[in-house]
């Protein structure tokens, strides 16, 4: 069994419930882990122990390896027993296992040397061993043991001949009577000595008729022309020998081999004194004896009893043995005896308050060197606290509190959640379901849209896009009805009357299933005509994937969309201003159940329809159309363009990075040769001539000479002047054509960048179409959620402006397993719940399904200054963060700007004469078009 820390892993026995559940519901789903055999009533019990057996943390207990994941110590554990087992001499083992069922013995290792002691100069038939025929022939031999005789045959030489059989009868397998004897009866305490063992029953007394079956090749010799019939005359004959010329292989038989075989082999309990026992399969294969005699168990209690007796009196006996029985004592030698007692008490105190304080400052030592132990960072989140030198620079203990009221329809549990995947399904696959991109608060508003005389196209598109998609799903024909039909046969059969969902029975609601939607998947559901006919396509694509296990609302929801309260049951309006086409908001609190009894069309009735309705029938069939054939071709297409971009960016790195170096090779030549413009030229007339003689006679004569020389410098230093100027020439022309190239180069880079941002930017959108993974996680494991460029949506559209399609940062509560993990933490100073509400806050504090929301940019400002980048998680999301920080808070300016131009001007700057509908024409939700409609032909 694959140990952990020391430990092996039990595995998870059924819980109570599941083993009642057994008898009531059989039928019941669980979650069944295959290589275990365990069994879980709910994922996340099964994803935890699974998780659990994937750590990296298990050894194997047969050869001591560790680092593996449960599953490879397992399958380690197995394939070393095998080829063990394999090797191990099968014979010896129902005789070893024999020896050590219900021995008490403290340590493994005292229970190998005993059994090693005990067997190793003793042979079975069948046995293969090694025989050393030195001193009769220099060689040896492999064989196998044919006859064990015992020691009242050692003087009975006759005897031995008469069991002797011929070659040809050794391989007959005749029965003789010598076989019916079992040899080496040695059963008994392996705490008894081996000399006395071997006083009763002496194996160098035993005779052995070993058949030689194979040469042993000598190691040392490594000459290949040893000619082959050398002893090969040996083979196949039969020899009487004892157990000083026998061995046995010690891949097969040595003190390391025993103790792994023992080990695989048996097993005992944690109490004192407790015996080893054989496992009841080994036990069975080869005929062990696995229940206790009466005399073993007597033998075993006793044993245990000694054990328990022996570290009694080791506790009773801690200040001396007891003294023995004094004579009655005087007066004088009470009080000293008193005295001495008193004075011992004292000294023992004394002795405890020491040994108390040098542990206490043991503790302190062990506490301070902790404290002063460096910490590597980045670590685990949770072991990051704030001290007063981070508090001083600015860093934040509490996170600014997201808001939850702000989230649409987060009024119900899951809803918002529901709300939220079916918007981000519909943008991020807008590509195979031909439908443009929309905006969370686009999407809101039609949801709540109730105007029946101002159809919403974006819920038409919607559905109706749903509806094509839906039409490649497989389906049963009238799944609903018949699920309905079946349940009220159930009812029935149970002696229980048909449910009424607002007065409306399961006939009824099926005759008014019959007639609507039949052949929704061929109805042309064109974009010119507005989608006209998707309210009757919507219940026929409900009516034919729909069950009570799928869709568990179907029958209340379908129930409002084609029965109408009847008109002369509803309720007096309220409201004594003209009438309006408007239908009830669905945000509004719901009213009483009243019987729906009339009989009406979707079209009019979806209007009417509550918002949770809404959103459960979008969550249905966003569910049922992600397994669609468009949508994984566009999954697959995703993928070969996401390693298509990995290759481009690491192509166009490598380019950067060429021009990088080329751009660092041109700065440095321009710094080794400076061009000086303005080079220092001499002027001839500076240069200097030889000076005048006094002597007049000699003047005359050097004029001549002083003049030649004279014209000879200038002409050599103009000539000097004007391959300078030539050189400083062509420096700066070469410094020019340098200074160009590194330009260019830098213009080059700048590409590459931009490149890589948009590399960077299809990456994620196609990332989205294949998986949407959070930004990341804080301390307390809340899940941090960015939804703006994923799939079909754009960060940046035509000329640069701005996109976005939720334009706020999500928070997510922790997961149940999360949340589990941090509860686990009991060696903090300060428990993670009191922590969560020092730094989160009790209306900050977001539980398993829980949502909140940063929509303003200080907000989301001071929680990334929140994040400690020496943690994990917070250092990775905080890096997340920050690479999309520009196109982050740009979405959240422009969606902020879209509200201010779209606000609704306030009720009391309205006219009181002219009290009038606002007009809803001019929202965003009713001007969005599909520009991706396709129209059926």
């Amino acid at each position: 069994m694959p140990t952990c820390r020391r430990k092996r892993v039990v595995l998870t026995q059924p819980s109570e419930s599941l083993l009642r559940a057994l008898k009531s519901n059989p039928s019941r789903d669980v979650f069944y882990l295959q290589q275990t055999g365990e069994i879980f009533e709910t994922y996340e019990a099964y994803a935890a122990r699974m998780s659990f057996y994937r750590l990296k943390q298990f050894q194997c207990e047969v050869t001591g390896k560790s680092g593996l994941d449960y599953f490879q110590a397992l399958s380690s554990e197995r394939s070393e027993a095998e080829t063990l087992h394999s090797r191990f001499s099968e014979p010896l083992k129902p005789a070893i296992l024999k020896a050590v069922q219900f021995q008490v013995v403290g340590r493994l290792d005292h229970l190998v040397e005993s059994v090693y002691e005990r067997f190793k100069d003793r042979y079975y038939k069948g046995e293969r061993v090694l025989i050393d025929l030195n001193g009769i022939k220099p060689y040896r031999y492999y064989g196998v043991v044919h006859t064990v005789y015992p020691p009242k045959y050692s003087t009975d030489v006759a005897a031995r001949d008469a069991n002797k059989p011929d070659v040809d009868g050794v391989e007959q397998g005749t029965s003789r009577p010598i076989d019916n004897e079992e040899p080496h009866q040695i059963y008994d305490d392996l705490k008894t000595p081996v000399k006395e063992v071997n006083a009763r029953d002496d194996p160098f007394l035993y005779y052995y008729w070993v058949l030689l079956t194979e040469l042993e090749r000598d190691k040392s010799d490594k000459s290949k022309g040893s000619k082959p019939s050398d002893g090969a005359e040996m083979i196949g004959s039969l020899m009487e020998v004892q157990c000083g010329r026998m061995s046995r292989d010690r891949l097969s038989f040595s003190k390391s081999i025993l103790r792994r075989f023992i080990r695989d082999c048996v097993d005992r309990d944690a109490a004192v004194a407790s015996p080893w026992t054989v496992k009841p399969a080994i036990a069975q294969k080869y005929g062990v004896i696995s229940s206790m005699t009466e005399d073993t168990r007597n033998n075993v209690e006793a044993i245990k009893k000694g054990e328990h007796d022996k570290r009694k009196k080791v506790w009773e006996d801690k200040d001396g043995p007891p003294n023995k029985k004094h004579k009655k004592m005087t007066a004088a030698q009470e009080e000293k005896a008193k005295a001495a007692a008193l004075k011992r008490d004292r000294e023992a105190q004394e002795k405890l308050d020491q040994q108390r304080i040098a542990r206490e400052e043991a503790e302190r030592i062990a506490a301070e060197k902790k404290k002063k132990k460096p910490i590597r960072y980045p670590t685990e989140d949770l072991d990051v606290r704030l001290t007063d030198k981070d508090l001083k620079a600015g860093m934040k203990l509490k996170r600014p509190v997201p808001t939850s009221h702000a989230l649409p329809f987060n009024h119900h549990s899951g809803l918002f959640e529901s709300f939220l995947m079916a918007w981000n399904f519909m943008v991020v696959y807008g590509q195979p379901l031909h439908i443009s991109p929309f905006t969370l608060d686009e999407f809101e508003h039609a949801i709540k849209h109730t105007d029946v005389d101002m159809p919403c196209s974006l819920l038409a598109e919607v559905h109706s896009t749903l509806i094509y998609n839906l039409r490649t799903v497989p389906f049963a024909r009238h799944s609903a009805v018949l699920s309905l039909l079946q349940r009220k046969d159930h009812l029935q059969s149970d002696g229980m009357e048909d449910e009424e969902y607002f007065g409306v029975n399961t006939d009824q609601l099926s005759a008014a299933m019959s007639d609507i939607g039949n052949n929704w998947e061929r109805v042309p559901l064109r974009h010119s005509e507005g989608r006209e006919g998707w309210e009757e396509a919507l219940i026929g694509c409900l009516k034919d994937h729909a069950t009570r296990e799928n869709f568990p609302r179907m029958r209340e929801i379908l129930t409002k969309l084609l029965f109408a309260p009847d008109p002369s049951e509803a309720p007096a309006p309220h409201d004594t201003s003209p009438s309006s086409s408007r239908a009830p908001s669905p945000l509004e609190p719901t009213p009483p159940p009243q019987r729906l009894s009339a009989i009406s069309t979707p079209r009019e009735r979806y209007m009417n329809l509550p918002v949770h309705d809404r959103i459960a029938i979008l969550s249905f069939m966003v569910n049922l159309a992600i397994s669609s054939k468009a949508i994984h071709q566009h999954m697959e297409s995703c993928e070969e363009q996401l390693t298509s971009l990995r290759k481009e960016k690491i192509e166009v790195n490598r380019t950067k990075k060429q021009y990088l170096e080329e751009m660092n090779v041109l700065m440095g030549e321009a710094k080794e040769e400076p061009v000086d413009e303005d080079a220092r030229m001499e002027d001839p007339s500076d240069m200097s001539d030889v000076p005048a003689s006094d002597n007049g006679s000699d003047s005359g004569k050097s004029k001549k000479s002083t003049s030649k020389s004279k014209d000879l410098r200038q002409k050599a230093q103009l000539q000097a002047h004007s391959k300078q100027r030539e050189a400083a020439r062509a420096k700066q022309a070469s410094a020019k054509q340098a200074m160009a190239e590194h330009r260019r180069l830098d213009e080059e880079v700048n590409k590459l960048e931009r490149r890589l941002e948009a590399i960077e930017r299809e990456f994620r959108k196609l990332l989205g179409g294949v998986r949407v993974k959070p930004m990341g996680k804080d301390r307390f494991y809340n899940r941090i959620w960015w939804f703006d460029g994923l799939g079909s949506a754009s960060l940046v559209g035509s000329g640069g402006a701005t996109q976005y399609g939720a334009g706020r940062v999500f928070i997510q509560g922790p997961s149940e397993f999360d949340l589990e993990l941090m509860m686990r933490r009991t060696d903090d100073e300060v428990p993670v719940q009191i922590r969560r509400l020092e730094e989160e806050g009790q209306e900050g504090m977001l539980g398993p399904g829980d949502w909140a929301v940063y929509s303003d940019m200080d907000e989301l400002e001071q929680f990334i200054a929140w994040l400690n980048p020496k943690g994990h998680r917070e250092i990775a999301l905080k890096q997340a963060l920050s690479k999309w920080w520009i196109h982050i808070s740009a979405g959240i300016r422009r969606r902020m700007q879209d509200l201010n131009v779209h606000a609704k001007l306030p009720e009391a700057r309205r006219s009181a004469r002219t009290k009038t509908a606002p007009d809803i024409t001019r929202e965003p939700y009713m001007m969005w078009t599909n520009r991706r409609a396709i129209n059926p032909t």
